[in-house]
């Protein structure tokens, strides 16, 4: 039970533990890092229970069980967090005990019915919707290597870019912070991203069986483009890079499958 890929699992869950606390907090630059830190722990779990010849089915129940918390959860608690805030206010202190304030403000104001915006309570289809993604992954045999609906993780990654670029970003508050932080757009991609979790579309894995061009071509494409948009973007280039995968996993099952299965 004790074994060393299941304490990596069970670090990638204390990850996400972390990452909630520090996003209620009010600590939404640090959040996301404890979450990248799950991930680099849920990467190595795998990779030691197979080189090390324990894989089984405790390991299989942990993993999903870990992801829920720091894939699933943690996500969700940050954005709730990141849609109470007030961005210009935010910005303008660069203080975040004004996030904290601005979280535990609006809580109380809905529990005294000071306010009725329920607005920030749709990012818990974050894990409302990675539960039953998680819970089919476990039982579909369609999925040993490659994915139908978007990983949690990859989901994960995405909404991480909002903590980020508030947290990191030396241009201020401007036109696109208004929009790309508006509620509305916010919920949009919560609700949109969600759904795909559970959807029957067909994604591409980024494991190498070998390292052929043709087999993988798929893969070099998406790792050299993702190392331009991360030069040329910055933080916001994790959430473009989310899009990419999106946008090749389209093209490698409309049109070069397609191009395979006719050869």
């Amino acid at each position: 039970m004790f074994n060393v890929p299941n304490l990596f699992t069970a670090a990638n869950m204390i990850s996400g533990i972390i990452a909630i606390l520090f996003a209620l907090m009010g600590r939404i630059d640090l959040a996301p890092w404890a979450i990248f830190a799950g991930a680099v722990f849920d990467f190595f779990d795998g990779f030691l229970a197979r080189k090390m010849g324990v894989s089984g089915e405790l390991g299989k129940q942990m993993d999903s069980l870990a992801d829920m918390v720091t894939f699933g959860l943690a996500p969700g608690v940050i954005m709730m967090v990141v849609l109470t805030i007030d961005v210009a206010g935010f910005l303008e202190a660069s203080n975040f005990e004004v996030v904290r304030y601005d979280f535990f403000y609006y809580l109380e104001s809905l529990m005294s019915g000071r306010t009725n915006d329920f607005t920030p309570f749709v990012a818990l289809l974050i894990p409302f919707f990675s539960l039953f993604r998680l819970a089919k992954f476990n039982i579909d045999t369609r999925q040993s290597e490659s994915f139908i609906g978007f990983p949690t993780p990859a989901n994960t990654l995405f909404f991480m870019t909002f903590p980020l670029v508030l947290s990191y970003s030396s241009n201020g508050y401007s036109e696109m912070m208004e929009v790309m932080f508006h509620p509305v757009t916010l919920s949009v991609f919560i609700v949109v991203m969600s759904i795909l979790l559970v959807s029957e579309f067909p994604m591409f894995s980024l494991k190498f069986k070998s390292f052929g061009w043709r087999s993988n071509q798929i893969r070099y494409l998406f790792l050299l483009i993702s190392s331009v948009l991360i030069v040329l973007f910055s933080t916001w280039s994790i959430a473009l890079i989310v899009f990419l995968y999106l946008i090749l996993s389209f093209v490698d099952n409309v049109f070069l499958k397609k191009k395979k299965n006719e050869v």
